[in-house]
């Protein structure tokens, strides 16, 4: 048996706390904002930047979490759809301070260059995770945006240019941009 499918067949360790919670259990939802909280915090960290905006938009998806629980249909796992709850919170607020238009481009630097840089993994796996998150945090907005969405999301272009409004040219830009930025980060700190 493939160890996607093992996978699959587990269950989902949020199904008794979802239906507790479908039936406005106090103690269940509270239980699962316990337990959802320190999972979902740090992905809106990663995509807000600042630890009092996390919070709220942290708030903010629970209020939608809570108020959309009944869509839930036990189609894959909770906390993958919690997620993308999450990430939608923290883009709804990103597009509020319209930063990924007033992105500006790298001194020095032309698209076709950045487009052609890679991470050198040699750099990255000596980093240890919380300070690989600690620059992918210090971002700018626009940058981590979409190397969020790309990067550890798994987005397209085409999607990420969808969620946010932008070109897919210009969402390949900011992910080029994010790498030079990562790279420049990575070379000052060895």
């Amino acid at each position: 048996m493939s160890e996607n499918k093992k996978t699959r067949e587990l269950p989902d360790p949020y199904s008794d706390l979802v239906a507790r919670c479908k039936r406005q259990e106090r103690r269940a939802q509270r239980e699962l904002y316990d337990k959802l909280s320190s999972r979902m915090f740090p992905v809106c960290l990663r995509y807000m930047g600042e630890r009092e905006k996390a919070k709220d938009v942290l708030h903010d998806g629970f209020i939608t979490l809570f108020s959309k629980l009944e869509d839930y249909r036990s189609e894959g796992l909770f906390e993958g759809w919690a997620r993308r709850i999450f990430v939608t919170a923290c883009l709804m607020q990103i597009r509020k301070t319209d930063i990924l238009k007033q992105a500006v481009q790298i001194d020095g630097e032309s698209s076709a260059a950045a487009s052609s840089l890679e991470l050198d993994p040699q750099e990255t796996a000596s980093l240890d995770a919380d300070k690989l998150m600690e620059l992918i945090v210090s971002m700018p907005e626009g940058f981590r945006t979409v190397f969020n969405l790309y990067a550890i999301e798994g987005y397209s272009h085409r999607e990420i240019a969808d969620l946010l409004g932008l070109s897919e040219g210009g969402c390949r830009s900011q992910l080029s941009r994010a790498r030079v930025w990562l790279q420049e980060r990575l070379k000052k700190m060895k």
